[in-house]
């Protein structure tokens, strides 16, 4: 009985001595992950609206459009996205058929690309004719300059007749529709003066070339 009371005496000294905790949590037996210092954090970012996006991909701010443009020394923006003074031509007086002058210049540029409102003021009207194709009319501020975009691809999404245009706003895009040589995208130019805009369709033509290069 004494040799029993002794081992149980020795057992009880050797768990104290390891340290063991007879009523430890069950859970406190459960493996952490450790870190790894060498990991980076992931960023959280917010998710991108695809309205931010233009068509070649890159991310637009608000206003980009008219901020990346550059008045010319006539007040005017060459209303085709890109395109330097440099690269006009000036075909004002271009002969066509008929006998008609050209009355206006002609802006080279892929298809596709972004036309501008050279001055600011009011789509008076939209309008595909055999001649210029898909159209837009735009009456200045002054209610007596008119602007005149033809041969575009398309339209701006949403743009509509009566719609209030500040200088370098979208009206469409470069294009070959109407009487244009098919595949020689450009946009028509044209600008002229009324005395009476209801009568928008004709006036006295200006040469856009001097006001959009500065010559």
């Amino acid at each position: 009985m004494r040799a029993l009371l002794a081992l149980l005496v020795l057992l009880s000294a050797c768990r104290l001595e390891s340290g063991t905790d007879l009523e430890a949590d069950p859970d406190s037996t459960a493996i952490e992950i450790p870190v790894l210092e060498d990991e980076v954090p992931v960023r959280d970012e917010a998710p991108m609206d695809s309205s931010d996006l233009d068509a070649t991909g890159s991310t637009l701010e608000a206003d980009d459009t008219r901020s990346d443009l550059e008045v010319e020394p006539g007040g005017l923006l060459i209303p085709v996205v890109g395109v330097p003074p440099s690269e006009l031509v000036d075909t004002y007086r271009a002969a066509r058929s008929e006998g008609r002058s050209h009355d206006a210049i002609d802006i080279m540029a892929p298809r596709g690309r972004m036309v501008v409102a050279a001055a600011p003021g009011r789509v008076v009207r939209l309008f595909t004719s055999d001649k210029g194709g898909i159209t837009a009319y735009v009456l200045g501020t002054d209610d007596r300059t008119v602007y005149y975009y033809a041969h575009l691809d398309a339209y701006a999404d949403g743009l509509e007749d009566g719609d209030v245009l500040q200088q370098g706003d979208p009206i469409g895009t470069v294009g070959d529709t109407g009487n244009a040589v098919p595949e020689s995208t450009h946009l028509h130019f044209a600008i002229w003066t009324v005395d009476d805009p209801a009568d928008f369709w004709d006036g006295e033509t200006v040469n856009p070339y001097p006001l959009l290069t500065g010559e």
